[in-house]
């Protein structure tokens, strides 16, 4: 026989299932998705160590969310805050200075290349006294709204002989 913890810190009602339910549908982020269907399942009747079990998390990560969801009443007190994270070691590499980087032809600064990579442009950037890696440099890269593809060589004119070597007649 299966025990409900329903008092009065754990229960929620069917005015709480039709909210979670549609946020549950919704949702986008694995870890907003997983407190959703916790709590779905608390207000469904589920005991918080089924629940906790159900979606492969602690206990008292679901009496968090709950604690987290009830002082509000809405699904957004589930989301993700902002969090500050390790702070940025290269805080000179700006996207100015990366636009001023990337605007110099490689070939004037010495190099042996029509366009810059990433391995190159950290490479020069390292010379002038910033040393960044490729992984940084291309996050700061995407960041600024770069986009990196490769360059495309076409001829400008087919070569006379050419179609001789597909097969078609000369003088044709």
């Amino acid at each position: 026989m299966q025990r409900h913890d329903h008092s009065s810190g754990t229960w929620l009602g069917e005015a709480d299932r039709k909210p979670l339910a549609a946020a549950l549908a919704g949702a986008r982020e694995a870890r907003v998705y997983r407190r959703l269907e916790a709590l779905l399942l608390v207000a469904e009747g589920h005991s918080m160590a089924e629940a906790a079990r159900r979606c492969r998390v602690d206990r008292s990560s679901v009496h968090r969310w709950l604690v987290q969801y009830r002082a509000e009443h809405q699904t957004t007190a589930l989301i993700d805050r902002p969090r500050s994270g390790r702070p940025r070691l290269h805080h000179t590499l700006t996207p100015r200075r990366l636009a001023a980087a990337l605007a110099r032809d490689p070939r004037r600064c010495g190099y042996q290349a029509t366009t810059w990579t990433v391995p190159l442009l950290a490479h020069d950037l390292a010379a002038k006294g910033l040393a960044v890696s490729p992984r940084t440099l291309r996050r700061r890269l995407h960041e600024a709204g770069y986009r990196w593809k490769r360059p495309r060589y076409v001829y400008v004119e087919r070569a006379d002989h050419l179609p001789q070597k597909k097969g078609a007649s000369s003088g044709v």
